[in-house]
């Protein structure tokens, strides 16, 4: 065969090869492209589409995921957008993270937000050979997180988890949430010892209980004030390298384990505004007196520009403390203190949730279908009636005198027995703490002996489920029981209160609530108990099994759209407006000096 004939047989098997190479990239490139701009194209003119028709695998797998993100992203401000102008409409002004972030843009001017805690939102643990991402059980990231989702910033917190030194820049930074990142976490190592004195020593067995009128007498030692106050250097030193190239910043501290903080801070940097937000009680004077370094924690929050706490009370208690204590100038009508020449601003700011969007109107007429056949299931119960308690496992939330309180209502009201089980989710806390192992210890006895005396034919009034639970498995039991009990001793608010009241959004079920919670001054459609008083909360358990549905609708009703109208955003605005508009006032001729 000559060479012509077998060069164009060559070219032509070419010329074949080459076309079905370009009907292949036709094929993989050129028609998912269109799909994906045809779906974009539908998505812009205001159709709601789930991306099913997007590539999952391959070469468009990213772009694919980043769309999606788009779109959700489009879909939710749609429906912000939405709200907001039904909201408008309406007359009324509900506070949305868009609405937050559009504040905050204005109000700071780019200026960045800060965020100091000792929990952090995020925290890497090993699941076998696995590195997993959790989010931590914590009343302060459950408030604090939606903020900085919504506003963007810095969150400054301990990397307490074992392989959160892994996921890290060498800067000790990382982005969060892993899904869709929109703040830095920068974390802050500690050693044993010091997390030790400082966490479980001088804040948990000496401030808390110090706080807490809970009966439970405070520890303090001089190993533990020594890292409580190394700890709060090494994080003033973490806050500094984030401020430095920053103007004018503004810095939110998270509670307790920070007192000394404001101080170490506004010595250095003057120009930060400085917030410190106290979630516990403070006590009166003369409780807080007994503290030996009681001076120097006043003197180190007064370091911050503003100091907030959930309730009138607690600001009233803290300006008579100072004034016991410290020499200072109080304003008690503007409730300022003036020391120093530097005045901080004292003033309650009552912390809620992030109330979920989607909801039923008054006048739907279809409930959304209630988890309670599945819940009884896999508990293997067949009541009538369920109550639910969720709390950390501390002497502060009234976990024993609630199940004494179930005894008394069983031995008062025999009918119920057998008809209505108690589910209390206990997630340890602080178990290295010997008042918190015996506590649990002590539970799990008066369980034991609750149960031994009523029990019949496998029923059992109080299942203690001990262990920690996602929100979405604790939302099942929201949305399941028939009351809840939130029986505080002592508390600065309990979101858990909040938690239940956002997550009927069928309007059944009855919240029965501590005097002593900060949540009972928002929620007076709650059923108000004195926690010591047995008998009391006994009645309370039956009134709420009896109620009728319409007063548990008119009482939930109104709780929700309390918390709907002061949410943690509104939270957020407020706090963060009144910082942002304070000014750093000329020394008065008759102030009181630094000491």
């Amino acid at each position: 065969m000559s060479v012509r004939p077998v060069f164009l047989l060559a070219l032509a098997g070419s010329g074949v090869g080459a076309l079905l190479l370009l009907l292949g990239l036709r094929w993989a490139l050129l028609v998912p492209l269109a799909k994906t701009v045809e779906w974009i194209r539908r998505m812009r003119s205001g159709e709601t589409l789930e991306p099913k028709i997007l590539p999952k695998r391959g070469l468009f797998a990213p772009l694919s995921r980043e769309i999606t993100r788009m779109a959700r992203s489009l879909v939710a401000a749609r429906n912000a957008a939405e709200e907001e102008a039904r909201l408008r409409h309406a007359g009324e002004s509900r506070w949305t993270p868009d609405r937050l972030k559009e504040q905050v843009r204005t109000l700071l001017e780019g200026r960045p937000i800060l965020v100091v805690a000792n929990r952090e939102p995020y925290m890497h643990v090993r699941q076998g050979r696995q590195v997993q991402c959790v989010v931590p059980a914590s009343g302060v990231v459950t408030a604090m997180e939606p903020i900085l989702r919504a506003c963007g910033g810095t969150w400054i917190a301990h990397g307490s988890g074992e392989a959160d030194r892994e996921t890290v820049d060498s800067r000790d930074r990382l982005k969060v949430p892993p899904e869709e990142p929109l703040y830095t976490l920068r974390r802050v190592w500690l050693s044993g010892e010091e997390e030790e004195g400082y966490y479980y020593g001088f804040s948990n067995e000496g401030l808390w209980p110090l706080c807490h009128i809970a009966h439970t007498r405070p520890l303090f030692r001089v190993e533990d004030w020594a890292h409580y106050g190394a700890v709060n250097a090494k994080f003033a030193h973490a806050v500094l390298e984030e401020i430095a190239e920053e103007e004018e910043p503004l810095i939110l501290i998270q509670d307790y384990h920070f007192a000394l903080l404001p101080r170490l801070i506004h010595e250095k940097r003057p120009d930060a505004k400085i917030a410190l937000f106290w979630h516990i009680p403070w006590p009166n004077p003369e409780a807080f007196g007994i503290c030996p370094w009681a001076r120097e924690l006043l003197q180190g929050m007064l370091g911050a520009d503003l100091l907030g706490f959930h309730i009138q009370f607690h600001c009233n208690n803290f300006l008579s403390t100072v004034d016991r204590l410290l020499e200072s100038r109080i304003d008690w009508e503007r409730f300022t203190i003036n020391r120093g020449g530097q005045t901080t601003r004292v003033k309650p700011f009552p912390i809620s949730i992030a109330a979920r969007e989607a909801k039923p109107r008054r006048e739907d007429p279809m409930p959304p279908p209630s988890p309670r056949p599945k819940v009884m299931r896999e508990l293997g119960l067949n009541v009538q009636w369920l109550g639910v308690g969720v709390d950390r496992i501390d002497y502060t939330k009234g976990i024993v005198e609630r199940f004494r309180a179930i005894e008394r209502f069983l031995e008062k009201h025999p009918a119920f027995q057998g008809k209505f089980s108690f589910v209390e989710l206990a997630a340890p806390s602080r178990t290295l703490i010997k008042r918190y192992q015996d506590l649990g210890v002590e539970l799990e006895a008066e369980v034991d002996r609750i149960n031994r005396r009523f029990q019949n034919q496998g029923w059992k009034p109080i299942l203690f489920l001990k262990g920690h639970h996602s929100h979405g498995e604790i939302d099942l039991f929201y949305r399941a029981a028939d009351v809840c009990l939130v029986t505080s001793l002592h508390d600065g608010m309990n979101l858990v209160a909040k938690e239940f009241v956002v997550a009927r959004t069928d309007f059944q079920g009855v919240l029965i609530l501590s005097q002593f919670a900060g949540a009972s001054r928002e929620l007076a459609d709650a059923l108000l108990v004195n926690p010591y008083d047995m008998d009391q909360v006994a009645e309370a358990i039956r009134y709420a099994l009896t109620m009728d549905l319409g007063e548990q609708r008119t009482r939930m009703l109104r709780m929700y759209e309390t918390i709907q109208e002061h949410n943690v955003y509104r939270w957020a605005a407020d706090l963060i407006a009144e910082l942002a508009k304070l000014r750093r006032e000329a020394p008065h001729p008759l102030q009181a000096p630094a000491e």
